[in-house]
């Protein structure tokens, strides 16, 4: 899973497209657009400059900046994305080459969605987790990724500290109103901000640092508590409603899936998928029962089957203890795999690293996630995300997360994060050549595609024989069933008034999930709207191609050329992609 932002600066930029176009035409004026568009957007949103490994746009040191969501810079954007979507649709798709053509469509869909969001969504008037994360980002990125010196980078580091009381201050003057379960988990996140001030960096300053460090964290701690209180005591009595509503989700989903279907449509699938599973779940549950149960009679009542087997198979897990060191053999063995059976090339770069999820990021990412390495440098590193056991875990809720994440779904969610998951998908897209490109692809990336590669590269691997066992295929299937139940969750969430209770019970009776997986899954789908459909829109989709590559290629099909050619295009909507590697 990985999350996108709202991109934001502060300071001026040249909209002047006309002067930079004045000596140019056809392909080589959407190549001036293609490349203005990622190092200005790259330099609109300076934290993520930084993980992207651009560190200075203009003579402007970007690394010491923090996103500016005052008046003025939310205007300079709008501006800037509006303009740059003029540009694009002035511009003839016809007469392009079927890249280039990719790439005006991708800007093309980014500004109208920018715009969308500045207007119609205005996530900087009503989720304070924007801010909070903002700041964990923008002082993260610099910590964990080896772009400088060390000290060069603790530099940076604090000058971004300084700036936080007054990012702080214009994030109080912003926000109007807020759901609480925003509001509560942006506290929770606050206090990873804070830990990360306080005691993680602090103890790295050097001694010529330490005056300069000392008077900026006094006043940003100060900040992030008086940040907290507002929160806390003002906020929280401006409370708003999570949901989107049917007119605006509409539009957000058509902006953000970009394939072209309605939510009602996604819905039907899924519901009809849904019960399709489930069937051959019970058959599989029905085929296993007797290696559990011996000669007992199993339950006619599927759900009491399908639940009975997979509680066998859920005590089977790790310790709190060994769960780290599990993930990382996991990720041994899945790379092995996938070489011996040569399902795609592997690149050279040995640079995933297993991480804690930092702790400002775990209310959106309560069980893993991904951070791909910087686009421009990507030997600095990537990361996969584990949340780790906090201390305020009951040894309930420690044991239905292990019994959730047991050896096989720990095993699944390894392949889908990370190994031929999107960690593979990333690196492959880092590679795109001209490297404005693969930056556009990267920083641009469709989420059906991304979260549907990871689904998809999960049943090929399963298909293919990893670990191959029932049990196994068995999880595989609850995982699927999960895929499913994230769209029907989104969409009756957010526009068919769901409740908490009915949205527990299609989790945890109908599609079997644990106790706390479906309590943090609920949390996550009013956190956010239109990402948890990405699995199963892009699922099928990413299907459906391989289905229609296979057809068109005949006898000559391999598996291996398939991912390999998909994945060389980068994280670009699947219509596109399609487009791309059929025609």
């Amino acid at each position: 899973m990985r999350r996108s932002s709202l991109i934001i600066c502060s300071f001026s930029i040249l909209f002047g497209l006309g002067a930079i176009f004045e000596h140019a035409s056809g392909e080589e004026e959407e190549r001036t657009l293609a490349e203005h568009f990622v190092y200005t957007s790259l330099a609109l949103n300076p934290p993520s400059a930084t993980a992207q490994g651009y560190h200075e746009h203009e003579g402007v040191l970007l690394d010491e900046l923090l996103d500016d969501y005052s008046q003025a810079g939310v205007d300079r954007v709008r501006a800037f994305y509006s303009k740059s979507l003029a540009d694009a649709n002035r511009m003839s798709s016809e007469r392009l080459d079927p890249e280039s053509r990719a790439d005006l469509d991708l800007i093309r869909q980014q500004c109208e969605w920018n715009v969308f969001e500045l207007e119609k969504i205005q996530t900087r008037r009503h989720n304070p987790t924007l801010y909070v994360e903002s700041i964990g980002n923008a002082i993260y990125s610099p910590f964990i990724l080896n772009y400088a010196p060390e000290a060069k980078r603790l530099l940076h580091i604090t000058a971004r500290i300084e700036k936080i009381p007054d990012f702080l201050e214009m994030a109080k003057r912003n926000l109007t109103d807020s759901p609480e379960i925003w509001n509560q988990v942006a506290r929770e996140e606050n206090q990873g901000n804070v830990e990360l001030i306080d005691r993680t960096i602090r103890a790295k300053i050097p001694e010529e640092l330490k005056p300069r460090y000392e008077r900026a964290a006094a006043k940003a701690l100060d900040a992030l508590k008086s940040f907290d209180a507002f929160l806390k005591n003002d906020l929280s009595r401006r409370t708003s409603d999570w949901r989107l509503g049917t007119d605006s989700y509409s539009a957000k989903f058509r902006l953000t899936l970009a394939t072209g279907e309605t939510p009602q449509q996604t819905l039907s699938d899924a519901e009809a998928k849904l019960e399709n599973i489930r069937e051959d779940m019970n058959n599989q549950a029905r085929a296993l029962y007797p290696k559990f149960f011996g000669q007992k009679a199993a339950p006619r009542d599927i759900n009491a089957l399908i639940s009975q087997v997979l509680d066998k198979v859920a005590q089977q897990h790790a310790t709190p203890q060994g769960y780290f060191a599990e993930a990382e053999k996991d990720l041994a063995d899945a790379t092995q795999f996938v070489r011996d059976h040569q399902l795609l090339p592997l690149l050279k770069r040995s640079n995933l690293r297993v991480i804690p999820t930092p702790k400002f990021m775990q209310g959106i990412y309560g069980v893993g996630g991904f951070s791909a390495a910087p686009v421009f440098e990507p030997q600095l590193g990537a990361f996969y995300w584990i949340t780790p056991f906090t201390p305020d875990m009951t040894p309930d809720r420690i044991e239905s997360k292990l019994r959730e994440y047991n050896t096989y779904g720990l095993e699944i969610l390894t392949i889908h994060e990370a190994m031929p998951g999107h960690y593979v998908q990333f690196e492959y897209a880092n590679d795109i050549q001209p490297k404005w490109r693969g930056a556009l692809r990267t920083i641009l990336s469709n989420g059906p595609y991304v979260e549907g590669w990871a689904v998809y590269a999960t049943e090929m691997m399963v298909q293919q024989g990893y670990d191959n066992t029932p049990e196994m295929r068995l999880t595989f299937g609850k995982q699927m069933l999960r895929v499913v139940s994230n769209t029907i969750l989104d969409v009756k969430l957010q526009t068919m008034n769901m409740t908490d209770q009915q949205a527990l019970d299609l989790m945890i009776r109908e599609t079997f999930q644990e106790k706390e997986e479906a309590e943090k899954k609920l949390q996550r789908a009013k956190l956010s709207s239109c990402q948890l459909p990405m699995y199963f829109v892009g699922w099928r989709a990413w299907d459906q191609l391989e289905q229609a590559y296979q057809k068109k290629a005949g006898a000559g099909f391999n598996l291996s050329d398939f991912h390999q050619r998909a994945l060389k295009e980068g994280a670009v909507p699947v219509p596109i992609l399609s487009r791309l590697i059929l025609q």
